[in-house]
């Protein structure tokens, strides 16, 4: 019997394990990740505000494991040989497979200096838990907001949650009663930040931060982050709490195998999420840099529809077809204000926004229901 391997257990993992049941593998799958457990991280955002909680986004996947017949193995990769199709575990054990689909994510760039005085939103459940706890202890000052890119690979960057926070917070802090003792700053070394959502999305934010009397520093280089200040070639932001989000790039161990990687450290894929060279070696998700529009976004929508044609594309290798299945470039956001939602679409020359209105908030939060019922 064929054997695949997926590396993860995020959501281009466990789409793609359940997209090859729907079609009918019935290989065996085994899936490696560290944990046995979903962190849903979109509602991250809400966490702040009392919406979330930590523990209510880990989803143990005990009964989807069971229900899809996969075998967990909880442990880390360490190395890996596209060539002989083998993955190390940090517990020592090698596993290999007919066919691996690399879908890790990625990790954030930590070289800017002092980065450690900054909370990084997406790294995870934890970050968002901090940031309620920091902002639980300020009774007033300046919270400053921020995002970056990988310089080596502009497209590497998760933005949108940024905007989501700064807005979040501006909305919590008046329903509180106190946003005129807060001072709100949002930086980035882009001169407009967001491009990828497309120029009328810009154009809507920053006049939304306008609207909301945040501050904005932007267009200039970052150089450090102090535990109290943001600096920038362009002058200091003095900060009580600091939301940063850098661009990313791929995990550690990718750099040690005979992968070939992108200007960023990413994995390399094709249209149909292939490793170039690597026969049986599939990559889906943050862990990839792929062909595509400019604005290609790093976001679970986008992972699950790169994992969905690698679920067609083993299929169709596993009854002897040649894989024709390519991924659908497509960004789907609704940015999230606590009480509304302004949704971005994008899909070939289609760009779409929608402003904010308050059915979108809504729309997000069954949306969050509706995805997560085929984890439970």
């Amino acid at each position: 019997m064929s054997h695949i391997l997926i590396l993860g257990s995020g959501f281009a993992a466990l789409t793609a394990a359940r997209a090859l049941r729907k079609r009918g593998v019935t290989a065996e799958i085994t899936l490696v990740s560290p944990r046995d457990t979903l962190h849903y991280l979109p509602s991250t955002i809400w966490i702040p505000a009392g919406l979330r909680t930590g523990e209510g986004l880990k989803l143990p996947l005990d009964n989807f494991f069971a229900r899809h017949k996969l075998r967990h193995i909880k442990a880390s990769v360490t190395t890996m040989s596209g060539a002989n199709r083998s993955v190390t575990l940090d517990t020592g054990e090698v596993l290999s497979a007919d066919h691996i689909i690399i879908a890790t994510g990625g990790r954030f760039l930590r070289k800017l200096p002092g980065i450690e005085n900054a909370i990084i939103p997406c790294e995870g459940i934890d970050a968002a838990e901090r940031i309620t706890a920091g902002l639980q202890k300020l009774e007033g000052g300046t919270i400053a907001i921020g995002m970056a890119a990988n310089p080596a690979e502009p497209g590497a960057i998760r933005g949108g949650p940024m905007f989501e926070y700064l807005f979040i917070l501006d909305t919590l802090l008046r329903r509180q009663g106190r946003r005129e003792k807060f001072e709100l700053v949002f930086f980035s070394p882009s001169k407009r930040p967001g491009q990828r959502l497309g120029e009328k999305a810009v154009d809507g934010v920053l006049a939304a931060m306008a609207r909301r009397g945040i501050s904005t520093h932007l267009g200039h280089k970052m150089v450090r982050i102090e535990p109290d200040k943001v600096v920038t070639e362009g002058g200091e932001i003095a900060a009580d709490l600091i939301l940063f989000q850098p661009g990313m790039t791929g995990l550690q161990w990718f750099e040690g195998t005979d992968l070939p990687l992108s200007p960023g450290k990413m994995i390399e894929g094709d249209a149909l999420c292939r490793v170039p060279g690597f026969e049986g070696i599939w990559v889906a998700g943050d862990a990839g840099s792929y062909p595509g529009p400019e604005w290609l976004p790093k976001q679970a929508h986008q992972a699950d529809l790169q994992a969905q044609a690698v679920a067609a594309n083993i299929a169709a290798a596993l009854a002897g077809k040649p894989p024709r299945t390519e991924f659908v470039p497509e960004l789907i956001c609704i940015m999230d204000s606590l009480d509304k939602g302004m949704i971005v679409f994008r899909r070939g020359n289609i760009n779409l926004v929608l402003p904010a209105m308050r059915p979108l908030h809504w729309l997000k939060r069954a949306f969050e229901t509706h995805y997560l019922k085929a984890f439970r």
